[in-house]
């Protein structure tokens, strides 16, 4: 099946061209990185995890969200789901795939991702996240791969694949509650210190990761001959809608925790990132941002004669996307650093190679992304009108 992936127009060819040079010259401040070390970051005593963690807690989100597609399909048998399931599934693959880029990017030695197997330690929550990521990594390979050649083939998929399929439905949620974990589970770290913050990252990622895949298949429905359904894009409005609202109260109950507690612990990082604190406040306009595209998201989306205008639709999840990545890919991190135990403020923000070697890792998923979804709707395309029993 790869060999669908080595022709296309000149727009696919180009496309590919573009993030190879994306990647190329990311892969150059990463040898910069790697020579030198992580002094090139912004990161420091005070801000230890920065851009490189804030983009893999955000994308196991997205990894995590594959299953509001898988769910429905094979458990409820919600066949309006059947063209776009597979879009759903290589996605996660190419989320989790940046997941692990951007931790050896944030380790600054490759070779120390080794020592997490080398030296487990059990009671290392980052070593369960490294098994419940790369088990559900294997587990979307496996039945992705195994449902489209079922499909080129024009037969039903093998019956041994529908355990794995069952499995991978159960293990979607572990591997964002897990992330939630090293978090929360850091009893200096007040922001983090929270029961409801797993819950704050489903609600976030069932959201979020919806989100892009109605824009990447509404892209799809524009360059291609493939159509994923219009009732499948509509149903995913509809939960992007509906977590996106969890999403937003859970935020609440938090800032209202925070500030009617009073307790400066808890209220400081809140302070600092939406109106700063002792006279810093990078992230002011961002977080405000974040806010303003989640309201105005919601706005759109809770009417449906709005979520029906596909165009609308788009935009609104282009919102619900920054506003989820501003907050978790960026704020979320920064503002649990922020004061430091020292009721300190040393503020972050990533340096060009930083944010290069980031856009890099980007590319490389996309590229990944782009290269599955070429085979995903090539074979689509073969075998259309094809009716194929899962």
């Amino acid at each position: 099946m790869l060999e669908t992936a080595l022709t296309g127009s000149r727009r696919y060819w180009t496309w590919i061209i573009f993030l190879l040079a994306l990647m190329g010259i990311g892969f150059l401040a990463y040898l910069k990185q790697f020579s030198y070390g992580l002094g090139i970051t912004g990161l420091s005593r005070d801000v230890s995890w920065g851009l490189y963690i804030g983009q893999f807690t955000f994308l196991v989100g997205v990894a995590a969200s594959g299953v509001m597609l898988v769910l429905p399909y094979y458990l409820h048998n919600f066949k309006q789901f059947g063209k776009i399931t597979i879009l759903g599934e290589f996605l996660v693959i190419s989320a989790v795939i940046m997941c692990v880029l951007f931790i050896m990017a944030d380790m600054g030695q490759p070779m120390r991702v080794v020592n997490i197997f080398l030296h487990p330690s059990l009671n290392s929550i980052l070593f369960w996240d490294t098994i419940v990521l790369n088990g559900y990594l294997l587990l979307n390979v496996l039945v992705g791969w195994t449902i489209l050649g079922s499909e080129r083939k024009g037969i039903a998929p093998p019956k041994w694949v529908k355990p794995f399929i069952y499995l991978s439905i159960a293990w979607a949620p572990s591997i964002h509650t897990v992330t939630a974990f090293i978090y929360a589970g850091l009893p200096g770290r007040h922001y983090w210190l929270s029961a409801i913050m797993a819950a704050r990252f489903l609600a976030s990622a069932f959201a979020g990761g919806p989100a892009l895949l109605i824009i990447l298949a509404l892209i799809i429905r524009k360059f291609t001959k493939f159509d994923p359904g219009k009732e499948a894009i509509q149903t995913l409005g509809k939960i992007v809608t509906y977590f996106m609202l969890t999403n937003v109260f859970f935020f609440g109950l938090e800032f209202f925790t925070a500030l009617y507690s009073g307790i400066p612990g808890h209220s400081h990082p809140f302070k600092y990132l939406f109106v700063g604190l002792e006279g810093h406040g990078r992230l002011v306009p961002l977080m405000w941002a974040s806010v303003l595209m989640a309201l105005g998201s919601l706005l759109i989306l809770i009417f449906p004669k709005a979520r029906k205008n596909e165009s609308i639709l788009a935009f609104a999840c282009v919102m619900v996307f920054l506003s989820l990545w501003i907050d978790k890919g960026f704020g979320l991190i920064i503002g649990g650093f922020v004061p430091n135990m020292f009721e300190r403020v040393f503020e972050y923000w990533p340096t060009i190679p930083e944010t290069l070697i980031t856009i890099a890792i980007w590319a490389t998923g996309f590229f990944v992304l782009t290269i599955l979804y070429k085979i995903a709707i090539s074979i689509r395309e073969e075998t259309a009108g094809i009716e194929i029993e899962h």
